[in-house]
């Protein structure tokens, strides 16, 4: 079986179980596989220590992100500490603009890469949708940011896990998991998620929506 990359994009603010979640679910299905996938913590800027948005949480980025590098390229959300005083703290769309910003030019050679499925977890979406990547595209998002989501062109669907060919997003901050055991099983088969659920005891939650099948009466 060819070896691909899964990148998993760092940023700061980033939040951590957006991020480690599916890095978990995909490292546990590439050794199922034998070692199908090269996973690594990237950033747009390359090696680096990215300070992420729950405090006491650092993550190492190991490499900068390769939009020629086949596989997946996964995008976080961010996160900002609750008790924060809000005029130190970034706001969580304060950090995915600032994000979205630095990183736009390689997270568009990503989108046209055909040999690359870029994933998001939670407001990793918006922060693509901010970069004015997604307009014409489905997605999903947090709950809270849907109605952003769609104001910035997207079909947004409220669904845990939504797939819309080389873009595939996820919800709030746990979809993560669902978002990985969804790849496994759409590009390695169910055998490979179903040994990944029960390695984590946990079962997938919700239809991941895509575009096909009978269009439902309302």
């Amino acid at each position: 079986m060819p070896r691909s990359r899964a990148q998993f994009v760092l940023f700061d603010g980033f939040d951590p179980l957006d991020a480690v979640a599916p890095y978990e679910v995909l490292a546990a299905g590439s050794g199922f596989l034998g070692g199908a996938l090269d996973i690594a913590f990237v950033s747009a800027e390359g090696p680096r220590d990215v300070v992420s948005g729950i405090p006491g949480i650092t993550l190492s980025a190991t490499a900068e992100l390769d939009p020629s590098a086949p596989g997946y390229v996964v995008v976080p959300g961010a996160s900002a500490p609750a008790d924060g005083d809000p005029g130190e703290v970034d706001t969580i769309p304060a950090l995915l603009a600032r994000f979205a910003t630095g990183a736009a030019p390689l997270l568009r050679e990503c989108l046209d890469n055909d040999a690359v499925t870029v994933a998001t977890v939670c407001g990793g979406s918006l922060a693509l949708a901010m970069a004015g990547l997604l307009a014409g595209r489905t997605a999903t998002t947090h709950v809270l940011g849907i109605e952003p989501l769609a104001a910035a062109g997207v079909t947004a669907i409220r669904a845990r896990v939504v797939d819309d060919g080389d873009l595939v997003t996820a919800g709030g901050v746990t979809s993560g998991l669902d978002l990985g055991l969804y790849l496994l099983e759409r590009d390695f088969g169910p055998r490979v998620a179903h040994a990944v659920e029960e390695l984590f005891e946990y079962e997938r939650r919700g239809t991941p929506w895509k575009n096909s099948g009978l269009t439902a009466a309302r």
